[in-house]
C-alpha cells in the first residue's frame, strides 16, 4: 500500500472513532437536556397540583389520567415515607384529535407522594413525549448526517492534502525506478521545501555519486582484464600453433604442445565467460528492443544443425504461439545458443533435442546419457556434471544471471528419463 493511502487509512479510521464519540456524548446530552426541561415541567405541574389540592378539605382518588394528566391515589405513611420521586418514561393509551381509537405514546411520568390533611397521596402526573419524540428523532438524523458530512469532508481534505505533500516522493520514487547507472544522465530530483525530503534527495544523491564512481571502475576493470588478458593469451596460442606446425618437433612434443594450446583456448574461453558474467552482473547489456523468440530459436536451430548432424542429434521444434520479449538481443541470443548448446553436448548418440515456445514459456527438452543432474547446483558456476567435460561450466550460469537480469524464471526437471530445461517469460 502507498505511504500517502496508509497514512490516510490511519488518519480516517482516527478522525471516525473520534467524531463517532463526540457524535454520541453531544445525543446524549442533548437528550438530558430535553430530559431536564420536561422534569422541570412536570416539578412545576406537581407544585401547582399540590397547591391546587390542598384548597380542597378532600382529596378525592382518581384512578385514572384525567384530563389535567395526573391521577392520584391514597397510600399509607409508611408507603409515602419509602417513596422516592422517580422520573420514568414509558408508553400509555392516548387518544389525539386525529386517532380513531386509543394508540400507544410516549410519555413522562413523575411520581411522589404528599401529605394532606393527615393523609397520604400517591401523585402520579404525565407528560406527552410526542413532540419531544419527534424532536429526538429529528436530533438523532442530523447528528448522523453531520457525522457522515464530516468524516467524509475531512478524509477528503486530507487526501488532497496528502496526495500534494507526497507527490514530490512519489515523482523522486519514479525517477529512480527509471534511473540506470551508466545509461541515465540526469540524477533524480525533487522540487520540495519539506526538510525531510530534501535529506532524502541528498543521502540518495551521495548513494547514486558512489555508487557511479564504483561503477565507473568497475567497467574500467573489466576493460582491462579484457584487454590484458587476451592479448597474452593471444600471442601465446599463435606461439603454439607455429611450434605445432615445426617439422623439428617429435611426435611426443607435438602432443605436450597440443595439450598446452587446447588449455590455453580453454583458458580464453573461460576468460570471455567470465568477463560476460560480470558485464551482465553490472547490467552493461540493456539496449532493449523488442524480439521474437520464434524467429530466435529458429535461426539458431540453423546454426547448430551441422554440429547436430555430427553428434546425431534430431531438433524438434514445437511452435505453439508466437513469443515476444523485450530485452538486448546479444542476451537473448545468448541464452538460447547457451541452453541448445548445453542439450547439443550432453545428449547421446541417436538422441533429440525438443525445443517447445508457448506464449509465455521456451522449454529445452534433451536425452543424454546421465542422470538427474543437482538442481541446486545446476545454475551454479563451474558446475560439470561430467569431470571430463571440456566445458567452462559457466553456460547455464550465465543464462540464469540474465534470467534475474530481466526477472525470468530458470526451471530445471528431470522427468521420463529427459532433462528439461523451462524458461518462463512473463512470471
Amino acid at each position: 500500500m502507498r505511504l500517502a493511502n496508509q497514512t490516510l487509512k490511519y488518519l480516517s479510521i482516527s478522525v471516525l472513532v473520534v467524531i463517532a464519540l463526540w457524535s454520541t456524548v453531544f445525543y446524549l446530552f442533548m437528550l438530558e437536556v430535553i430530559h431536564d426541561n420536561i422534569d422541570e415541567e412536570l416539578e412545576n405541574q406537581k407544585r401547582l397540583i399540590i397547591q391546587e389540592l390542598s384548597t380542597n378539605p378532600t382529596v378525592a382518588p382518581d384512578l385514572e389520567f384525567g384530563i389535567n394528566n395526573y391521577k392520584v391515589r391514597e397510600i399509607s405513611e409508611q408507603q409515602a415515607l419509602n417513596m422516592q420521586q422517580v422520573y420514568k418514561d414509558t408508553m400509555l393509551y392516548m387518544q389525539d384529535d386525529d386517532d380513531p381509537e386509543p394508540e400507544l405514546e410516549p410519555v413522562r411520568m413523575l411520581t411522589t407522594a404528599f401529605e394532606h390533611q393527615g393523609h397520604y397521596y400517591e401523585l402520579s402526573i404525565i407528560n406527552s413525549m410526542i413532540e419531544e419524540s419527534d424532536l429526538i428523532k429529528n436530533l438523532f438524523y442530523s447528528v448522523v448526517i453531520l457525522f457522515v458530512l464530516l468524516v467524509v469532508s475531512i478524509v477528503s481534505i486530507n487526501k488532497i492534502v496528502i496526495e500534494r505533500l507526497w507527490r514530490p516522493l512519489y515523482s523522486f520514487l519514479d525517477q529512480l525506478k527509471r534511473f540506470r547507472l551508466g545509461k541515465t544522465q540526469e540524477k533524480p530530483a525533487m522540487d520540495t521545501k519539506i526538510q525531510e525530503f530534501k535529506d532524502l534527495q541528498l543521502a540518495v544523491t551521495t548513494l547514486i555519486h558512489h555508487n557511479e564512481e564504483t561503477y565507473e571502475q568497475q567497467k574500467q576493470f573489466i576493460g582491462n582484464a579484457s584487454h590484458e588478458l587476451q592479448t597474452p593469451l593471444a600471442i601465446m596460442i599463435n606461439k603454439l600453433e607455429m611450434m605445432v606446425e615445426s617439422e623439428e618437433l617429435k611426435q611426443e612434443q607435438s602432443e605436450t604442445i597440443a595439450e598446452v594450446l587446447h588449455t590455453a583456448e580453454r583458458l580464453v574461453r573461460l576468460n570471455k565467460s567470465l568477463l560476460l558474467l560480470s558485464k551482465i552482473e553490472n547490467k552493461q547489456f540493456l539496449q532493449n528492443e523488442n524480439l521474437s523468440l520464434n524467429a530466435l530459436v529458429l535461426n539458431m536451430v540453423a546454426e547448430f544443425e551441422d554440429i547436430a548432424e555430427f553428434k546425431q542429434v534430431e531438433i524438434n521444434v514445437v511452435q505453439v504461439d508466437q513469443l515476444h520479449v523485450h530485452m538486448d538481443s546479444a542476451l537473448a541470443n545468448i541464452v538460447v545458443s547457451n541452453l541448445l548448446r548445453n542439450a547439443l553436448f550432453h545428449n547421446k548418440a541417436g538422441g533429440e533435442v525438443n525445443i517447445s515456445i508457448t506464449g509465455n514459456m521456451l522449454t529445452v527438452t534433451n536425452t543424454s546419457a546421465h542422470a538427474a543432474l543437482d538442481a541446486d547446483l545446476v545454475f551454479s558456476r563451474f558446475y560439470k556434471s561430467d569431470a571430463a567435460s571440456k566445458g567452462t561450466g559457466l553456460g547455464l550460469a550465465i543464462v540464469q544471471a540474465i534470467c534475474q537480469l530481466y526477472g525470468f524464471v530458470l526451471v530445471y526437471r528431470y522427468e521420463n528419463n529427459l532433462h528439461s530445461f523451462q524458461l518462463n517469460m512473463h512470471p
